[in-house]
């Protein structure tokens, strides 16, 4: 079997296993929605929260916090010069 082939079997595949997961995942959100809107929000919050509390550890920052407003500013316009690029 040529590469190009086990490359096009291999795309089929993971669309297949894509939409079966796609299909589970909408009608068990449409069973449930406040439950998937609570574990999302807890997720985003957890993780929020969970970078603060790695951000307190390191003392640089924790010293000087305005040096994290600035190192996040930087961190956004690279990453979204980046973003630009890529599209």
């Amino acid at each position: 079997m040529e590469t190009a082939e086990k490359f096009k079997e291999i795309n089929k595949t993971s669309k297949d296993i894509g939409k079966k997961v796609s299909d589970y995942r909408n009608n068990a959100f449409s069973k449930a929605p406040l439950l998937f809107v609570l574990l999302s929000s807890f997720g985003l919050v957890a993780t929020f929260y969970g970078f603060e509390k790695v951000i307190d550890q390191i003392p640089f920052f924790n010293n000087h916090p305005t040096m994290i407003l600035f190192t996040g500013i930087i961190l956004l316009i690279t990453t979204g010069s980046l973003f630009k690029k890529l599209n």
